[in-house]
């Protein structure tokens, strides 16, 4: 589908920090023309439908090196770090603590963030046994989300709610000819005639505080178990506080979908975060919320490819009428969902692939 201006219409599906940045990377093309369709928007900052308001919203070292992720984070990194003179970021001091026999002088992210070193002896909390220390960065849902929309309609792209129930009716809404980016987060499983059964949730639950002395981010590495206590500290931006709030975890149950608030886990929380940062423990700390939310992750990783879909879509469940007869035709469609945990410290670098895999499937001759 094409505008009067010839611009092509692309359609992303979810409003969650993935699809927010895919629009705002493909509206710096003036051939796009750009709409956001989502059952929870930006604004919907209690909304526990999608993970985005409830994240640590950092950058912290998961996993083991992966060329593709680490491209991603990279790029996301240095988004984040040039945003620090304006606010919508900060810069933390970080210490990450491991088992012993870990090998922390050759850590894979030592190259990525700033001012990377081991920890001396007397850097370690009483119990741990070494760690690495650097400058990472954070950014805050509450200011950062409607700072991204604002900047989207400021470029002229439109955000619509509305809850989109199948696959062919998310292609429909793009058009014959038009570009659909699924970043529909968990909404992937459920999505009637995509309903990828990879997807799944992780539970996290949080606390957020204000203390001026708990100022930098620190955590433990997260063990093997699949409904694990994730123990971390970050800083956050927040102007309404004393600069920034510290928000305390956590949870990483995997496969479960339970949205309610455990005062056991709040419990658990604060007494091993407390353990690393004992200011926790100061009278001068107000918590200020609780945060339950639901991690969109899937297993294999993030999806992140592209196809081609015919419209209208037909499914054994049902059949989308949404396409009429000068929408029906091919519709570029470019999966953007998984990311799990990493969401904010993957989604500029996962935006800019996306892109790229829309302009060479649009126009393969210059690929």
């Amino acid at each position: 589908m094409s505008s009067d201006a010839g611009q092509t219409q692309i359609v992303v599906l979810g409003a969650g920090v993935i699809g927010l940045t895919v629009a705002h990377v493909l509206s710096e093309n003036p051939k796009y023309k750009i709409k956001v369709v989502a059952r929870d928007l930006p604004e919907d900052l209690d909304s526990q439908g999608f993970a985005s308001p409830w994240a640590g919203a950092n950058w912290s070292p998961m996993g083991e090196y992966n060329e593709r992720t680490y491209r991603w984070e990279k790029t996301t990194f240095d988004k984040f770090w040039d945003m620090i003179p304006s606010g919508r970021a900060i810069a933390s001091p970080s210490r990450v603590f491991y088992d012993e026999g870990k090998d922390v002088s050759a850590m894979w992210f030592k190259d990525l963030v700033r001012e990377f070193r081991v920890l001396g002896a007397h850097e370690l909390p009483v119990g741990l046994k070494c760690g690495v220390g650097f400058q990472t960065v954070s950014v805050c849902p509450s200011f950062y989300l409607p700072w991204i929309t604002k900047e989207l309609a400021s470029r002229g792209v439109e955000i619509v709610r509305k809850r989109v129930a199948s696959y062919g009716e998310a292609a429909a809404l793009a058009g014959a000819n038009g570009v659909l980016i699924n970043a529909t987060g968990l909404g992937a499983r459920s999505l009637i005639g995509l309903e990828d059964k990879a997807v799944y949730p992780i539970r996290g639950q949080t606390i957020v505080i204000d203390n001026p002395k708990v100022n930098e981010f620190m955590c433990t590495e997260l063990g093997p178990d699949h409904h694990a206590e994730a123990t971390y500290i970050i800083p956050r931006p927040w102007p309404n506080a004393s600069g920034f709030t510290t928000i305390l975890g956590g949870k990483f149950e995997t496969d479960n979908w339970d949205t309610s608030f455990s005062a056991e886990d709040a419990r658990g929380i604060l007494k091993r975060c407390t353990a690393l940062a004992p200011a926790i423990a100061d009278k001068e700390t107000r918590i200020l919320k609780h945060n339950v939310g639901l991690r969109p992750a899937r297993r294999g990783g993030a999806r992140v490819e592209a196809e081609w879909v015919d419209v209208p879509c037909k499914t054994e469940w049902l059949t989308d009428e949404e396409a009429t007869p000068e929408t029906k035709g091919t519709v570029l469609v470019v999966h953007a969902y998984g990311f799990g945990p990493a969401g904010y410290q993957q989604s500029w670098g996962a935006a800019e692939e996306v892109r790229s895999l829309v302009d060479s499937h649009l126009n393969p001759n210059k690929a």
